[in-house]
């Protein structure tokens, strides 16, 4: 990865790729939408820019879509794409489709959900708080270890980040975002997206890149190696109950999501990632997540992490010109969660 100590440093011709920088234009789209995409944006009493984009807000596929290109710190598309045949055996009528040439840089670095951010009673004068940000604002505060084997680090004076919950978070969260990415408040954009919600259902479904590369990761391969990616996932209706939200956004990554890989390298390498990759060499795959969920008393840590993935992978090595195939979408499952025939 390209790092820089400083972008004010950089040339406007360089190569380095601010996230923060990218996705200006979205951000500056996504507001002038307000009323087209169903969101509330203001201004908090510290300057601070909030989109309610579904806790308050009715919201909209369309804004999810909009996020979650924001996400992918402008280095990603995300889009909607209708069923190919009716007669498909994996027939769902709207998918997610994703597709980035900068991968690693757009879902490890901005689009992956990293960043803890807690806040007590104490702190808070009322409930506690917990949310995970994503976003290109992480690449500003770099609290994760991630973006130390990364090597990349984004400085600029603008931040966005979106955190996925049905409130805003308190000031003193606010206050250590703001902190963290050495910002002002009048330059810093908040996207508040409840999984129960058109957006937010949308803006996690189009994760489903995301999720095999930080899976990848996981499985230690080389990151540096992987150079180009594309993935599809259904899009379900968001459930009421934000457990049952949360569920049916995971499975339709887990059993409806595909993605292709463009990797450079050993075909050992390329083979032993396409083989390992996929949510069906999980210990937990083939029952709804809702349900796994529940089992591990809510506590996404106990889950076997191998589940964390797509149902069916490529993998295809630029070096040797071979692509490598594993995994099976499972509409079955999916199709008894999500449809009732009338």
């Amino acid at each position: 990865m390209q790092t820089s100590s400083s972008l004010a440093e950089v040339a406007p011709t360089s190569s380095f790729l601010s996230v923060n920088t990218l996705v200006r234009p979205l951000i500056a789209s996504l507001l002038e939408r307000q009323a087209e995409l169903g969101i509330e944006v203001r201004r908090d009493e510290r300057g601070v820019t909030i989109v309610d984009a579904g806790i308050d807000a009715s919201g909209s596929v369309a804004a999810g879509i909009a996020i979650g290109e924001i996400c992918m710190g402008g280095l990603g598309r995300v889009a909607l794409r209708a069923a190919a045949s009716r007669n498909a055996a994996d027939e769902w009528p709207t998918f997610v489709e994703i597709a980035s040439a900068q991968p690693v840089l757009a879902c490890l670095a901005s689009q992956y959900a990293g960043w803890s951010l807690a806040a007590s009673k104490e702190e808070t004068g009322g409930k506690k708080f917990f949310a995970l940000g994503s976003g290109p604002a992480r690449a500003l505060a770099c609290k994760e270890p991630l973006f130390d084997e990364l090597d990349y680090r984004d400085v600029v004076a603008t931040g966005c980040l979106v955190l996925e919950v049905d409130r805003p978070p308190p000031a003193v969260v606010i206050d250590k975002i703001l902190r963290d990415c050495k910002l002002q408040p009048r330059n810093l954009t908040l996207i508040l997206t409840p999984t129960a919600s058109r957006a937010g259902t949308t803006q996690v479904v189009a994760r489903a890149l995301e999720v095999a590369l930080h899976k990848a990761h996981e499985l230690g391969f080389a990151l540096d190696d992987i150079r180009e990616g594309s993935a599809s996932a259904p899009l379900p209706p968001p459930a009421q109950d934000p457990v049952d939200a949360m569920g049916r956004t995971n499975d339709a990554i887990l059993y409806g999501g595909r993605v292709h890989l463009t990797v450079t390298g050993s075909d050992d390498a390329a083979r032993d990632l396409a083989r390992r990759l996929p949510s069906s060499a999980s210990k937990d795959f083939g029952r709804p997540f809702a349900d796994v969920f529940k089992e591990y008393e809510y506590d996404f840590y106990k889950i076997d992490p191998a589940l964390f993935a797509p149902a069916e992978v490529w993998v295809s090595n630029l070096t040797t010109g071979r692509t490598f195939h594993a995994g099976a979408t499972r509409f079955d499952l999916l199709r008894p969660l999500w449809l009732d025939e009338a």
